[in-house]
């Protein structure tokens, strides 16, 4: 009996080592599995994470990117983050291995062009995973367009909507830490494509803060680019809901819409019918047709046709495919330095304008009587209005720089959760007035902003000796259920028992709540915790969505309507908190005030 052997694969003398073990390595390692790379390893600065993805992956973990080509690796994946793609592609380069290089290439233009140089006097290949040219959806749209269906192009708008993962405390994330500005990653992603008009004439940018993501400076970003033959329009923005990814191109006979998150196309075309006939038959072929492709889309995902990050699963086949034949790679580092120039220039103007609005803003590091955080919200800003009315200098802790300011108000921007940041704010302050919390999103929302981030408010006043601190907690925390009819509230009334269950707002109080608590019995912390009732006045309606729902012009009372509400007026807890317009703090209120009953 002859034994047979399977002919070698063209790619068969490849193998890949993976630098940075991220949540993408996942992706870029099933790529390589499905084309049959071995893969030698995958190598992170940080030990433990590249352990623990090795393990998850069934990947050996390597010491270092020598180890990887130690190891046999002749293709190293670079997947560490933006500002470190060049140095890293580089260092591979050097060991005499080929590169792929998520994107963007690069931060810098001449960082672009030092990767260039160094792989064709190595003789190597390199390629940026710029996917997109490789979503199938795109693929199936450029087809259109070569198809001649839509006539010239003349225009492409391209519309991204962007969301981040909650922010939990800690170290920024990369995203917000060069300055809170637009993150590297996401700059890159709109590659000119190919078969469109490509940006020959100039680039124009406009940015705004709308409140999107409060910790970017900027979180709607516009461009326009002036091509050769028509006009391009980026959109990407923290604030349009439901997140879109859609890519509109527009010609002379013929629009294409392309929606890359529910996998559609729809075609409206330009026909010798009477113009009302016509828009019949678009709105038909407008409708009928993502109603196709949706359900076909979502058919081949689950027989697994399609995979998630499909476009990087081609590219990757592609650039080996290049690697083993000698072709062209599919995305050369020339077009990738492009989109690098154009979306660096628009960047950079934007890092500019935010740099010289924080220069403006921050705190000359000086003592000041007071300091309020959540100054930006109603009951933080009402606060802020009165000490400043009574004369009193303040500094404010936000998390982006307000429009207008009082004369002799002092900002600090930055996020409860960054414990930088808030030390910044509490140094020099002798009265730190803590108003701000979270008031909506997900469990990670309320423990970072409330919880972590009284925490670091405890922590600097403790190190910077704060002559006091005013905690503003809430009636939540409360037991209700237990408290006998009629009974008074004091110090000593029990906390809520299963605050899990009463939602995340009074879950993250009480927890906070107990910080400051336990820091007055434990570390000698100066504090007051006050609990006001559910506040009503200026922006603050008087019925929420806690007790009644507007319905058909109706107010939906949940219960039997008989729950008493804990009310209190904006300017009655403002009272409770500020300061007297003259005279010290203490003559205004008995000292018991300061130290609660543990």
């Amino acid at each position: 009996m002859t034994a047979t052997h399977a002919a070698p694969t063209p790619t068969a003398s490849l193998r890949a080592g993976l630098v940075g073990a991220g949540y993408i390595c996942e992706y870029h390692v099933a790529a390589l599995r499905r084309i049959g790379v071995e893969i030698v390893g995958v190598f992170d600065v940080d030990a433990a994470r590249a352990a623990a993805t090795a393990d998850k992956l069934g990947v050996p973990a390597a010491t270092s990117l020598a180890a990887l080509r130690q190891a046999g690796a002749n293709v190293i994946h670079v997947l560490t983050p933006p500002h470190t793609h060049a140095v890293v592609a580089k260092q591979a380069l050097e060991l005499g291995c080929h590169v792929l290089i998520e994107k963007p290439l690069a931060e810098d233009v001449d960082e672009c062009e030092d990767v260039r140089r160094l792989a064709e006097q190595k003789g190597l290949s390199a390629c940026v995973n710029h996917s997109l040219l490789y979503d199938p959806q795109v693929v199936r749209a450029l087809d259109v367009v070569r198809s001649g269906k839509l006539g010239k192009v003349v225009a492409v708008d391209i519309l991204r909507g962007s969301v981040y993962p909650p922010y939990e405390g800690g170290p920024l994330p990369p995203q917000y830490r060069a300055q809170g500005i637009l993150p590297r990653p996401r700059r890159a992603r709109a590659l000119p494509l190919r078969g469109l008009p490509r940006p020959h004439r100039g680039l124009s940018a406009s940015w705004r803060s709308l409140g999107g993501d409060p910790n970017l400076a900027f979180d709607e970003w516009r461009a326009l680019v002036r091509c050769r033959a028509g006009l391009g329009q980026f959109q990407l923005s923290w604030n349009v809901k439901p997140m879109q990814s859609q890519i509109i191109i527009q010609g002379t006979k013929s629009i294409l819409r392309v929606d890359l998150f529910l996998m559609f196309h729809a075609l409206r075309a330009a026909t010798a019918l009477p113009k009302p006939a016509e828009r019949i038959v678009n709105a038909i072929t407008d409708s009928v047709q993502p109603l196709l492709d949706v359900p076909h889309s979502v058919w081949k995902f689950a027989r697994k046709q399609v995979r998630p990050y499909q476009g990087l699963h081609d590219l990757v086949g592609a650039f080996y495919a290049a690697l083993a034949s000698g072709a062209p790679m599919p995305v050369t580092l020339e077009e990738a330095t492009r989109v690098v120039r154009w979306t660096e220039h628009v960047a950079r103007a934007a890092d500019a304008e935010h740099a010289a609005t924080k220069a403006r803003f921050q705190a000359p590091g000086g003592e000041v009587p007071y300091l309020v955080t959540g100054a930006s919200g109603t009951l933080g800003g009402a606060v802020l209005d009165r000490l400043v009315e009574n004369g009193k200098r303040v500094r404010i802790f936000v998390r982006r720089a307000p429009a207008q300011l009082p004369p002799g108000v002092e900002v600090v921007l930055g996020d409860l959760g960054d414990p930088d940041a808030v030390d910044r704010a509490v140094h020099g302050a002798r009265t730190v007035i803590h108003v701000g919390a979270a008031m909506k999103g997900g469990w990670p929302e309320h423990h970072c902003g409330t919880v972590i981030g009284t925490g670091n408010v405890v922590d600097s006043c403790l190190r910077h000796g704060v002559h006091k601190l005013v905690h503003v907690s809430s009636m939540s925390v409360i037991d209700w259920a237990g408290a006998e009819e009629g009974a008074a509230v004091t110090e000593d009334t029990p906390f809520e028992p299963r605050a899990e269950e009463r939602g995340h707002y009074t879950r993250a109080k009480l927890e906070a709540e107990r910080i400051v608590r336990k820091a007055v019995a434990e570390r000698g912390l100066r504090a007051a915790v006050l609990r006001p009732g559910q506040i009503f006045g200026g922006k603050i309606p008087l019925v929420t969505g806690a007790v009644a729902r507007r319905v058909a012009g109706r107010w939906l009372v949940l219960g039997d309507g008989e729950v008493r509400l804990p009310l209190v007026y904006l300017d009655d807890v403002v009272d409770g908190i500020s300061p007297p317009p003259t005279g010290p703090w203490s003559a205004a209120r008995p000292s018991s005030w300061w130290t609660p009953t543990r």
